[in-house]
């Protein structure tokens, strides 16, 4: 989404090697599943691992080719859409952007915390994921994703405000 304030922030985006752990885990994590991390799928949680932010699919579609080559837009929806419901990924609707999952390997409640000065985004525990999955649960749902939002300023905005 990239900064549109004028104050500096920490980069967020991961090192090389955190982005070949977190590669790797998920890989392990799509095997686990009976799934297959393919290249494409692969290349787009790369891209989201890099950015450390949340990153719209058009954003991607412009960096997918390492030569600098634009993808075709199915190619970065279909690994978005497989990314999203394996939970390597999410959707933030408000901001119509994607961002990788912090979680690891383990299934949940999402909730974000996004900064309408600066577009950062941070991924926390929702207090009452478990707690509506509960309720869903003696009403007779399944639920299948959760994803909360909540928009303010972060830290550095508010401070440079």
């Amino acid at each position: 989404m990239g900064s549109s304030c004028s104050h500096s922030h920490d980069e967020a985006g991961l090192s090389a090697g955190e982005i070949g752990q977190a590669l790797t885990a998920a890989e392990a994590r799509c095997a686990g599943q009976g799934e297959r991390l393919t290249a494409p799928r692969r290349r787009v949680l790369e891209l989201l691992l890099q950015a450390g932010e949340a990153v719209k699919a058009y954003d991607l579609i412009a960096r997918y080719g390492l030569d600098g080559v634009a993808a075709k837009p199915p190619t970065v929806y279909r690994a978005l859409d497989f990314l999203e419901r394996a939970g390597l990924a999410h959707r933030i609707a408000s901001i119509s952007a994607y961002v990788a999952c912090s979680a690891g390997d383990r299934a949940h409640a999402a909730a974000f915390l996004i900064c309408d000065c600066c577009g950062a985004t941070e991924e926390v525990t929702p207090p009452e994921g478990e707690a509506l999955q509960r309720a869903a649960e003696a009403a007779g749902y399944v639920i299948e994703r959760t994803t909360i939002e909540g928009h303010g300023r972060c830290g550095a905005c508010r401070v440079a405000a």
